[in-house]
Parts: structure tokens; sequence; C-alpha cells
């Protein structure tokens, strides 16, 4: 069955959420209210309306309340305003209550019923007092949520080692699956100081370019297999050059020269070969 729904983002780099339209007639960047798991919030439209099938739908779909109001976008702005001053207020308390935990940003939603702090903490946190003492301060209830290390450096952000700002603070809204396969798979260090990000995972861009050495290492020659090309005949292939689809040679007569791969006449893929890391 088809439903009807329309994309709908909270941040300017956050994940992408689906409500039911209804009858709203709602354009890109309108600015709309709905109701979440953390409660009343504003979201602004980031996909138009389209229709998607029921197994592509993870939770039941909610609708949109309403088209935002120039009230509702003060009291937005109003609460992003007031974000800073509840930031300092929530660190002092958890330096009062000696709490071993990160802090990592703090949420009003639209209506101030409830304020959301986020966290990380490599244990179990007892923070009934922090609790206690922010609803006495703020006169709201307060919700603490802990949050994985991406999602930390997401709040946080910050310059990676390219010397760019942080993928997941520029564009990426959802964070794809990185393996050490796909490190192997492109020659790099596997020194965890090498491929790790600011949040100490692997690093989200080395799923990038895995599909393009994916494809090319099936047009390349594996290493100690045996090729054939027109101007050097049989020659056994010492190392390839993924991207440049190039491959090393160690000829009889010319000693080690490099080809590109299409200037091969045939290659040995069934060779019993010796395993060994492909790459110059």
């Amino acid at each position: 069955m088809a439903n009807k729904v329309i994309g709908i983002r909270f941040k300017a780099v956050g994940k992408k959420y689906y409500f039911d339209p209804l009858e709203f007639d709602l354009q890109l960047n309108d600015k709309v209210i709905v109701e979440t798991v953390r409660g009343i919030e504003l979201g602004e439209v980031v996909e138009g309306q389209k229709e998607i099938e029921d197994s592509e739908i993870i939770t039941a779909l909610k609708p949109i309340l309403r088209v935002a109001t120039q009230k509702d976008v003060d009291a937005y702005d109003r609460n992003i305003k007031e974000t800073p001053h509840a930031v300092e207020r929530c660190a002092f308390y958890v330096k009062k209550n000696k709490l071993e935990m990160k802090l990592l940003g703090v949420e009003f939603t639209l209506d101030r019923s409830k304020m959301i702090i986020y966290f990380n903490s490599d244990g179990r946190v007892d923070f009934r007092d922090l609790v206690r003492d922010l609803a006495n301060e703020f006169k709201l209830r307060i919700e603490l949520r802990q949050v994985g290390t991406r999602d930390g450096a997401k709040f946080l952000g910050g310059i990676g080692p390219c010397g760019y700002i942080l993928c997941c603070n520029k564009f990426l809204g959802d964070f794809d699956t990185v393996s050490i396969k796909m490190a192997k798979n492109q020659n790099l260090s596997l020194n965890p100081v090498n491929i790790s990000g600011l949040c100490g995972k692997l690093l989200c861009c080395i799923r990038y370019e895995n599909d393009t050495y994916t494809e090319h290492r099936l047009e390349l020659p594996k290493i100690n297999s045996m090729v054939t090309s027109k101007e050097y005949g049989r020659a056994r292939v010492i190392a390839v050059n993924i991207i440049e689809k190039t491959v090393r040679l160690e000829t009889k007569e010319d000693g080690i020269i490099t080809v590109k791969v299409e200037e091969l006449t045939h290659i040995d893929y069934y060779d019993k070969v010796a395993k060994a890391p492909q790459g110059e």
C-alpha cells in the first residue's frame, strides 16, 4: 500500500523524517509544526510530497499539525537564543554533582514543556540530582539522552584531519556503516590514528570512494598473477594502482615497467597466486 509522505528536517544537517501531509499544500522550505517523540517541534520541509510503500515506513506516520505561524517562528528563535544560557547552567550542575559525563547540547521543545539534554559517557550515570537541580531552576520537565560518539562529534563540530569542517556538521544527515574491510579495499593504512575521525570511529569518508575502488578492482589482475601485453609479452604483476587503473610488471627483458590495464591482452585470472595486499 502506498502512503503519501513529506520529508521534514529539524536541523540544518540532521536526519530527514517522513510525516503525513494530510491536505496541507506544502512547498520546500515551508515551516511546519509536528509532534515527535521529543514533543512539539518546528521543522522545515526538505522533500516534497511523494508516495512510499509500507515496507519503507519504520514507525507509524504522524500528521503535520499545522503550518508554522510567525508566533511559532518567534518562539523557536527565542528557544535558540536561550540555549547557550541553558548549556552553561547544565554544565554548572554537572560539575557541581561531579558527574562523569560529557555535555553535548541542550534543546527546548517548541512549547517549552520540556528541556532535552544530550550527553555521552563511558559508563552509567546517576543523574537524579542533576535533574532535580535543573527542574528547580527552569521549572520544566527534564529529559536526558545519551548518544553515541558519532552523534557527539556532530553536536560539537570541529575540523577533520583533511582540514575541512566535519562532514557530519556540513552535509551528512545519516551515518552509514563504515568497515575496516572498506579501508583495506582502498589500501589505507590500518593504523587507527590514520583512519579514525574526531569521534574515534572509522572516518565516514572511507565509504565515499569504496564503490569506485570495488568497481575498478574487477578490472585489475591480482598481485603475482601473470599477464600478457602486446609490447612487453608475458610478465608478473607486482603492484597495481586502483584509481589510475595501472599495473606494475616485472618483465624478463625490460625490468620493471608500468602499463595501463587496457594495454594488457591477456590476464590469467585463475592462476594460483600468493595472497598479498594490492596497491602501490
